[in-house]
This record gives structure tokens, sequence and C-alpha cells, in this order.
């Protein structure tokens, strides 16, 4: 069993590590959230969006940690598969594309996405859209890939990283290109916008967990040990709706 126990994450260090290395789709979800809802105000009974959830790992932590009732949606998983390793009355699982979401406006206390947003968060108008299943006053919560400076900046896009993700690397912004992107809209109040001091550590100590549990090596850590931490960390942002 890989040891994934850190003093920074408290309440993840209550879950099995078997369980959630078998629930992977990138870096450590839990670490990731656990960072992120100390950014948020979530109390019990709240009805709460977890987008991009996966194989339901985030979705089991914030109703069993928090006392959300969780709506966990994914394009990747199926549904009947998430709910079977969920197996939670206050986890409503469902397949859903983040463009056309199935719930009416002002649903939700909270929206949060862990490891997601990059991949369709960063168009200029997709704040406008998320925000309108929030209600007035709701959170949106958000962990995700982040650079230490903007791509744009450097001229291009570091060789180690490019090798791995490619071109996707442009959506990993920094946090201050993140706080600019929703302050200027005047639909929410950013109330965090930081990037994670020890991310690219976390990052490197899951994937060597990963790769353990797998028997074979993460093709993240070929990225991260080139990285040594200069530019690879997760922006933690946090808001709340008008």
């Amino acid at each position: 069993m890989a040891d994934l126990k850190h003093d920074g994450y408290p309440r993840s260090n209550g879950y099995d590590a078997d369980w959630l290395l078998a629930r992977d789709m990138g870096p450590n979800p839990l670490w990731l959230l656990e960072d992120l809802a100390r950014d948020l105000d979530l109390r019990p009974g709240m009805r709460v969006l977890d987008l991009g959830s996966g194989k339901g790992a985030t979705a089991v932590f914030l109703a069993k940690e928090y006392g959300v009732q969780v709506w966990a949606a994914d394009l990747w998983v199926d549904p009947t598969d998430a709910a079977a390793h969920i197996d939670r009355d206050d986890v409503v699982t469902l397949k859903a594309e983040a463009h056309t979401l199935p719930f009416a406006q002002g649903f939700f206390d909270a929206i949060v996405c862990v490891d997601a947003y990059e991949y369709f968060g960063t168009a200029d108008n997709y704040l406008s859209y998320i925000t309108s299943f929030l209600k007035p006053g709701g959170q949106l919560g958000v962990a995700t890939p982040a650079m230490t400076r903007e791509v744009r900046e450097l001229g291009h896009i570091p060789e180690h990283i490019k090798k791995l993700v490619g071109w996707e690397a442009l959506a990993w912004h920094t946090a201050d290109w993140w706080r600019f992107q929703w302050e200027i809209t005047e639909l929410v109040d950013v109330t965090a916008a930081r990037l994670q001091e020890n991310g690219w550590a976390d990052w490197v100590k899951w994937s060597h967990a990963v790769s353990e549990y797998r028997g074979e090596r993460d093709d993240a850590l070929d990225m991260l040990e080139a990285d040594n931490g200069q530019y690879l960390t997760f922006a933690i942002l946090a808001a709340r709706k008008r």
C-alpha cells in the first residue's frame, strides 16, 4: 500500500490509499479539494455541483466531510459505474458536458471543480454560463493545474511540459491571470486566487504513489522531475456570485 499520509491534509488522511489510487485520473483530487475547501464556506445541507467529478472520490469527500448534497457530473465516466463505487444517498451521479448542464438556473449553493476546469473554463464567456447555476451569493471553487509564469510571458511552452501535454499547457494559467479573468466580468467577487506553495511537491508525491500502485512509472514523473518546481503547481480559486 502506498503511503499517502500528509500533514497538510488531515481530512484526506482518513481515506484508504488503495481506494483513492483505484480512482486515479490525475493529481491527488482529495488534497486539491481539501486545500480548496479552506477558501470556501461549505455547510451541511448545501446543494453542491461537483463538475468533472471523475470516478467519484471528490463527491464522496464533499458529502462525507461537509455534509452537503452532491451532484457529481462528468463526461468521461459512466454515471452507473461511478454510482457503484460511491454508494451514498447524498450523491447523485450523472453524465454531463460542461457547456450543456441539465440544471435549473440558481439551483446550487456551490460549484466545485477539481482538475477539470482547464478543459473548458478558460473561454471568456464561460464564467457567465457556469455562475448562472449558482444562487446569488453562491460559491465557485476551482483547483486547476497552473504555471508560475504565463506561457505568453515566456514566449514558449517549456520543452519538458510540451513533451507531455503539448499545447494544452496554454490553459495552465497563473493565479493572477484567473483573478483578472474573473474580476473583469463583475459577475463575481473573487475571494481567493493563489498558487499552491507545495503544489509541485504534492504532485510528485502522488505520481510516485501511482507508479507504485500500477507497477509502472507514471507518465507525469518525467515532466515533474525535469521541472523541479520551477513552473508547475496548482491554482486555487474561489469566488462568490454577485
